[in-house]
């Protein structure tokens, strides 16, 4: 078998070649220039031959260089499809399967999945991982994740999905908000409050949408204040620091704290299971139904 260090510095050398600029193969290849050239020179030094012809102006293939370009791919290449044949085994043989849920999954959506995925694959273990939608999306195409369970919009570009279910926002404020007195409260009515928001890093697309659907409605944030612990959130608003869109809490919210639901039907937690489509089947299959009745005990539609 080949040796995983020596495939890598194949692949760096093919980039190189392709390039015949260090810096453009090195940006490919989303590394520093300088470690790059140092794995060059270790190749050479392992095999005792120049590869390329360097001076200030150009790079070019020596002899020796063109020679195992033509063996590099074809090394490259049996080892891309071993890999991807690797791949195709069905998640959970091994007996585990690696899902990632968001991290403000509630006790009971998290008890009824487990409950769920036990209840149709008993052999296979659900190991579940709580990040964050763009860290589960990152993950996945690594494949250091088997499936996944993201908040929408997002790029799922090349990923298979689970019917999206839905639970529309509400805000959370202050009791003495005087927003806080409104059966169904009109986002205008919240314009110059501040926002407490999870940070972008976290879900990009759906940070960007609801600020859009804020300012679609008439809410402008006087500020924007980022936090993802509950009890943080929480403190934040009771000190009058700003509003918080959420879903309708699942228990009872800290004294002196209200939930309201809002007038904008786009603010929604919108969520589904995804998974590479070479990782479908049954295992997914059954995680992707456990996740949505999870989902549905806390009330999306």
């Amino acid at each position: 078998m080949v040796d995983p260090m020596e495939l890598r510095h194949l692949r760096y050398f093919v980039m190189v070649a392709e390039e015949l600029h260090f810096g453009r193969a090195a940006e490919r290849l989303h590394m520093a220039q300088p470690p790059l050239s140092q794995r060059i020179r270790d190749l050479e030094r392992e095999l005792g031959v120049r590869l390329f012809d360097r001076n200030p102006h150009r790079v070019s293939l020596t002899e020796a260089g063109a020679l195992l370009l033509e063996h590099a791919r074809g090394v490259l290449d049996r080892a891309d499809a071993a890999r991807e044949a690797m791949r195709r085994i069905r998640p959970g043989a091994s007996g585990v399967l690696r899902a990632g849920v968001p991290p403000d999954t509630t006790p009971m959506a998290l008890r009824t999945l487990v409950a769920s995925f036990t209840a149709r694959i008993p052999d296979v273990l659900l190991e579940l991982h709580e990040l964050t939608t763009a860290s589960q999306l990152a993950k996945l195409r690594a494949e250091e994740l088997d499936a996944g369970l993201v908040r929408h919009p997002c790029d799922t570009v090349g990923l298979e999905s689970s019917q999206v279910v839905h639970r529309r926002l509400g805000v959370v404020l202050p009791e003495g908000h005087r927003a806080a007195q409104q059966e169904e409260v009109r986002l205008r009515t919240l314009d110059g409050s501040a926002l407490v928001i999870f940070p972008r890093e976290m879900a990009p697309q759906l940070y960007d949408h609801i600020l859009e659907a804020c300012r679609d409605n008439g809410f402008l944030p006087s500020a924007i204040r980022h936090a993802r612990n509950p009890h943080f959130v929480h403190g934040l608003v009771m000190s009058g620091l700003g509003a918080h869109l959420n879903e309708e809490p699942y228990d009872e919210l800290p004294a002196g704290l209200v939930w309201r639901p809002i007038d904008e039907p786009r603010l929604t937690w919108s969520t589904s299971a995804v998974w590479l489509p070479v990782q479908g089947g049954e295992v997914v299959a059954a995680f992707a139904a456990a996740a949505l009745a999870g989902l549905r005990e806390v009330g999306h539609t």
